[in-house]
């Protein structure tokens, strides 16, 4: 049993409104921006009606930005307004957090919502992406992100607002994934991590009224806990928890310090 594919779409006056916030935080900030996606629900494969557009964004300075004695802030986050929460990283803190990896800034290149990208650069940062792909350190990014989630949303209630199970079931699914698959990243979109596992049918026979409940109302309420839902979320975090972390990475610094470099001289 699957899920019905998803297809995430943006209306064109929203993408108009973002590709000017967007042209119009490049002037403010004397930055170009490299690549822009959309994050969270809409992306991942959940959103309401209502659901915030979560825009992120990776950028560069001018080259002399980079040759001060006092490194500059590396995030630009504009304020929170209605509907909009966009905010983005220099790619020198991309790439660091690239390295190491991290599961967020996989994500973000992975997502199936983009809204500015440079071919060149992109294609260059998935490159340098697959070498830094370690399952174990993605592991435990997703172990606490599910462990923080469920006792911020479920913890010992008897019942739960039914949408925050998303929040929780999404890590687990790329636990799940991870296990199948360690070395290969596990998709931003619910609907992909469960086609491409082996998950009990009453489980996704669960996920997909969920994801009905969710797409046609601004809240689903609250409801009696799932217990396929909860089994399945406890035995992921618990692998998660006793998996060993290998320490043992290839050094790619001097290679990410030649990306940078390329990228801020506009050569990539």
């Amino acid at each position: 049993m699957s899920l019905p594919v998803f297809v995430p779409s943006i209306a064109s006056d929203i993408e108009h409104t973002i590709q000017s916030k967007l042209t119009a935080l490049e002037a403010d900030y004397d930055v170009r921006v490299l690549f822009a996606i959309e994050s969270g629900s809409r992306a991942w494969g959940f959103p309401s009606p209502d659901s915030d557009y979560d825009v992120r964004f990776v950028y560069a300075h001018q080259p002399d930005w980079y040759l001060s004695i006092e490194p500059g802030r590396d995030v630009i986050e504009l304020p929170i307004e209605g509907d909009w929460d966009i905010n983005g990283w220099d790619i020198r803190k991309a790439l660091g957090l690239l390295i190491k990896p991290n599961p967020v800034m996989l994500e973000w290149l992975s997502s199936p919502i983009r809204y500015r990208w440079n071919d060149d650069v992109c294609q260059r940062l998935i490159t340098f992406s697959e070498k830094t792909t370690f399952g174990e350190s993605c592991l435990h990014h997703y172990r606490n992100l599910a462990q923080k989630q469920w006792d911020k949303h479920v913890g010992d209630n008897p019942d739960v607002a039914l949408k925050k199970y998303f929040y929780i079931l999404r890590p687990a699914l790329a636990i799940y994934w991870i296990r199948q698959n360690v070395d290969v990243q596990p998709p931003m979109n619910l609907q992909a991590l469960v086609e491409g596992l082996d998950i009990a049918p009453v489980l996704t026979a669960e996920i997909e009224r969920l994801l009905e409940l969710k797409a046609v109302a601004k809240e689903v309420g609250r409801g009696d806990r799932i217990a396929e839902v909860d089994a399945f979320i406890h035995e992921q975090i618990e692998w998660a928890t006793v998996v060993a972390k290998k320490e043992e990475r290839p050094d790619l610094m001097a290679e990410g310090d030649h990306l940078l470099r390329m990228i801020v001289k506009g050569e990539g």
